[in-house]
């Protein structure tokens, strides 16, 4: 019965040990997610996917990537991959409906300047 019980070596009582005496670890505190991270994924991820929106979307989510990166780096918080993530997304997404845009514009400026009254017709 000796082996099987040993007693604490703290003058403490109320202290809980382990099978070496020594007073339990506390498990380590992870910080929270930022969750301005994961909004701009997410936003990131639609700036890509949503047509003609995307432009829109991609700009939020470009000012909320840079937010979330300050408060990241400011309280050490969790979420920087997403950060990052989601401001190369919404970046990727507003270039592509930006040049989409011009790309229209284009092509309706020269179609209106070609001098044809009824190139509008087909559409």
């Amino acid at each position: 019965m000796s082996d099987l019980y040993k007693e604490p070596r703290s003058s403490d009582p109320f202290q809980e040990t382990n099978d070496y005496n020594a007073p339990f670890n506390q498990p380590p505190v992870v910080p929270p997610t930022n969750s301005k991270a994961v909004a701009s994924m997410v936003l990131g991820i639609l700036s890509v996917v949503i047509p003609y929106l995307g432009l829109i979307i991609g700009i939020v989510g470009i000012i909320l990537s840079s937010l979330s990166l300050k408060e990241i780096n400011r309280h050490g918080e969790q979420g920087r991959g997403m950060a990052i993530a989601g401001l190369v997304c919404s970046i990727i997404g507003t270039l592509i409906y930006t040049l989409i845009i011009i790309f229209i514009v284009i092509v309706f400026i020269v179609a209106a300047s070609s001098g044809d009254p009824d190139i509008f017709s087909d559409i």
